[in-house]
């Protein structure tokens, strides 16, 4: 059987996108299953919840229509946070830069799970850093930022 990750030839086009690191109560993280399409970027990988923003929007009016498309939520943008944001040169395949930018959303309640309506992705669920760094297939800019936040009082001077 073909991996859609690594077996793909779909050209995929990159842009810039955003993703809210969501914290849920019990030091959790939110986190989405990814579809298996190979259109994708990193399908069948666990991610934060974001995506590309559109023309004219804004990066937390990006996040906050993709919260309400693939979480069936809708939170005000006063309440992200601005975590960190990475850039990724494309010059090897003739694209210019992109970006992605993260929020950081929460601690939300817990009763907040059963108000998701999943609209993208195979699953939703909550997970510690350990159980999602140590033994989830996550996508390599979401790990990291994830890491990051996990880590990020030991990143202080």
């Amino acid at each position: 059987m073909l991996d859609p990750f690594l077996d793909s030839r779909m050209p995929l086009v990159p842009g810039g996108a955003t993703a809210a690191i969501i914290l849920v109560e019990g030091g959790r993280y939110l986190l989405q299953h990814r579809d298996p399409k190979p259109e994708i970027f990193f399908p069948d990988h666990w991610g934060l919840f974001g995506g590309a923003t559109e023309q004219g929007e804004s990066d937390p009016e990006g996040l906050r229509r993709e919260l309400m498309e693939e979480l069936g939520l809708d939170f005000p943008e006063s309440e992200f946070r601005y975590f960190t944001r990475f850039d990724f040169d494309l010059g090897f395949c003739n694209r210019p830069p992109i970006r992605r930018i993260f929020f950081e959303l929460g601690p939300l309640p817990d009763a907040i799970l059963g108000r998701i309506r999943l609209g993208e992705g195979r699953a939703v669920m909550a997970f510690t850093a350990r159980e999602a760094l140590g033994s989830l297939r996550l996508t390599p800019y979401d790990g990291f930022a994830l890491w990051m936040h996990a880590n990020q009082a030991r990143l202080q001077p």
